[in-house]
């Protein structure tokens, strides 16, 4: 037997609570208790003008952005749309049942004018990550980097070979937002033509990002996202957006350093990265701070003859040489060659080299030197902290450390499936470092409800 129609039927008033259609365990209960929108509106202050029609409420749209991100909320057509239909959206935005959603174009419109001429996102990030550290999820003394690659927004079809770029030809007052961003960055190595890497191909839509096939595929236009962590909860303390070339992230890992010591007065005990920061200026910039380099040695010195490396010489530093295995000295000439290739580099990089009959005589000669008539080694200018990054990578600490990088791959795991950055959206150098930001915060916040979920209530009966 049927039951009786369903019809609905109107009625003259209607009583509806947002708060109570929201489930207890809803993961936007626990984020709301950790977002501070406070300081927003002052922050914003001088970018409003104090006549004409009201403007939308800034906290509105950081918190429909904030909703987007957290969710992988990739379209703000579409976020719209779910803010207006989702119950738990409205409640988080602040809005009530009968409250306008904006359109999608207000974001654009906010975000190429006041908030990013305020900095208001990173702002908003370096709010999250003050939270974090009240809550106690960062200490400090180990920090972890590392980057990723995020394609951009461009193709190979709109595209410009190497030789036939020329950047001088490009009027700024006749080009794209994202192209005068890459004419204002050409000085900048994260960015712009100050890099000795000369991409195989420059967009013509975005030509700031960087033709890359590093993960052994297909070649695409990316940006990388680089991550500085706090291992301790794998709390995300900066972020910042470069071109895809290791000399770019190398480069970011100073910038972001010197932020959060600036910014939070964070000072690492030590900074765990891969391989690709190994390089002999970054660990002697490190060392030098009193930051140990827990990192991997980027070293070109080693053979595949079996003969012995540069490792098998010991260092001598008070009297400037190398000790051979057999006990021989190899000291560095300090006078004029006509040959260039045999004296001093230039280039901070000292030759030290054994004598002649010493060698030829030598019986470890077929093991040293085979082919040549003596034994010779280069020493590059930040060797000793090369060394103090070699004297680490044997202790326990350092095994410790190698598992703790995990954490910043899982957080670029995260970013890319579950909240589906793996495709920008915008263009442009402060396009990347605008979805960058947004990411980076929804991260941290994430983070802090699992940590600290909100208290369940009881329903009332």
């Amino acid at each position: 037997m049927l039951g009786p129609r369903q019809e609905a039927q109107a009625a003259l008033f209607y009583e509806f609570s947002l708060e109570d259609h929201v489930p207890q365990d809803h993961l936007l209960r626990s984020i709301d208790r950790f977002v501070d929108l406070s300081s927003i509106r002052t922050h914003l202050s001088g970018f409003y003008s104090h006549t004409g029609r009201p403007s939308v409420d800034p906290e509105l749209l950081i918190r429909m952005l904030l909703v987007g991100y957290c969710f992988g909320i990739r379209s703000e057509r579409r976020l719209c749309e779910e803010v207006h239909l989702n119950l738990a959206y409205r409640w988080f935005c602040r809005l009530d049942l009968s409250d306008r959603v904006p359109d999608h174009s207000t974001f654009s419109k906010n975000r190429h004018g006041r908030f990013r001429d305020s900095e208001l996102l990173r702002h908003l990030f370096e709010t999250t990550v003050a939270r974090c550290i009240a809550e106690g999820l960062v200490s400090g003394q180990r920090m972890a980097i590392d980057a990723s690659l995020i394609e951009a927004d461009a193709n190979k079809q709109n595209s410009t070979p190497k030789e036939d770029w020329d950047a001088s030809v490009i009027d700024p007052f006749d080009a794209p937002r994202a192209v005068r961003e890459y004419l204002e960055t050409l000085d900048e190595a994260a960015f712009g033509a100050a890099s000795e890497v000369q991409p195989k191909f420059t967009s013509h839509s975005d030509p700031a990002s960087q033709w890359t096939a590093a993960r052994k595929g297909p070649a695409f236009f990316s940006y990388s996202d680089n991550y500085l962590i706090d291992t301790d909860h794998g709390v995300i303390v900066d972020v910042e957006a470069t071109r895809s070339i290791r000399q770019a992230e190398v480069g970011s890992t100073r910038t972001m350093l010197g932020r959060v010591k600036a910014r939070f007065d964070l000072h690492p005990e030590r900074l765990i990265a891969d391989t690709a920061y190994g390089t002999g200026p970054l660990l002697g910039w490190l060392v030098d701070r009193k930051i140990a380099p827990h990192i991997p040695v980027l070293d070109h010195s080693g053979r595949n003859d079996g003969t012995w490396t540069r490792a098998d010489f010991e260092w001598d530093a008070d009297k400037d040489q190398y000790i051979c295995p057999e006990g021989h000295e190899l000291k560095q000439f300090r006078r004029n060659y006509s040959d260039p290739n045999r004296g001093p580099t230039g280039k901070g990089v000292a030759k030290y080299r054994g004598l002649k009959l010493t060698c030829q005589a030598c019986p470890s000669k077929s093991r040293c030197c085979p082919n040549m008539d003596f034994r010779s080694i280069t020493r590059e200018e930040h060797e000793d902290a090369r060394q103090v990054a070699r004297d680490i990578a044997k202790t326990k600490q350092y095994d410790i450390s190698m598992k703790l990088r995990k954490k910043v791959e899982m957080l670029f795991a995260h970013l890319k499936r579950i909240l589906g950055l793996g495709r920008l959206r915008l263009r442009g150098p402060c396009g990347a470092n605008d979805e960058f930001l947004l990411a980076a915060t929804a991260q941290n916040l994430r983070k802090l409800a699992k940590i600290f979920p909100a208290p369940q209530q009881m329903r009332k009966a």
